[in-house]
């Protein structure tokens, strides 16, 4: 799977699953546009990659900075060939406790903020007639899961996303697909007790969480010529969590 020369937006690209998707890009020769919300996490990441990573703060849930970024990664780097839609948050909460305030963030941040993201880059996909968009979801997007009514609500939002792009922009050579990682050791589970984690793990057929790098490995199968003839899809990346 060769990138030469492709530029590549990452949003979350500064940890987890957006930083091992940027190492991945870089090493098959493209130029990645790193995206996120933490300045500092994006500078110590470049340290490490050099010139092919080049660093932008954007907030997804702002849509004036979101264009505004994109518009600069355009007029800098010449194009967008791929998007992966990676930035992410969850905040979970029974029903009962949620408040709307934590319920309206991680929807921002994980609908919306895929929303706004494809929106601004799509237009130039369009002018090119070819492009392809990765959207990071979740296992929970599909199947759901207690207490984290926002998140998979959110998740599952991101699915259907990619079937209407996929059937929206097909005809301008534009592909659109969707992965559904289960646990992946990342920033976002942090917070997770190990009981809850040996649980997670007895649930799962393989019997343990994923590595970043074994989604980032999905991530680009999809978004290289290799996988030409797969859009409008969510592949399970769950280790066998649910079959």
């Amino acid at each position: 799977m060769k990138f030469k020369d492709k530029v590549v937006l990452i949003t979350g690209a500064a940890s987890g699953i957006g930083l091992a998707t940027a190492k991945k890009f870089i090493e098959a020769g493209a130029v990645v546009a790193a995206c996120d919300v933490n300045e500092d996490k994006l500078d110590e990441a470049k340290k490490s990659f050099g010139l092919k990573y080049k660093t932008y703060k954007m907030d997804v849930t702002e849509v004036d900075s979101v264009k505004a970024v994109v518009d600069e990664i355009v007029k800098e780097l010449g194009r967008i060939d791929v998007l992966v839609n990676d930035a992410g948050a969850v905040k979970d909460k029974g029903l009962l406790e949620n408040s709307d305030e934590d319920f309206d963030f991680t929807v921002d941040v994980n609908l919306k903020g895929t929303y706004n993201v494809t929106k601004a880059v799509m237009k130039y996909m369009v002018n090119q007639n070819a492009g392809n968009v990765v959207n990071v979801s979740s296992i929970v997007g599909v199947y759901g899961s207690v207490k984290q009514s926002a998140y998979s609500s959110a998740k599952a939002g991101v699915n259907i996303l990619a079937k209407v792009w996929a059937k929206e922009f097909a005809r301008y050579g534009i592909r659109v697909n969707s992965i559904a990682p289960g646990y992946v050791r990342t920033p976002l589970i942090a917070n997770l007790s190990k009981e809850k984690i040996d649980e997670i793990k007895s649930r799962t057929a393989l019997g343990r969480l994923a590595e970043p790098l074994e989604i980032a490995n999905v991530i680009l199968f999809l978004a290289s010529d290799e996988a030409s003839y797969i859009t409008g899809q969510i592949i399970g990346v769950d280790g066998g969590m649910v079959m």
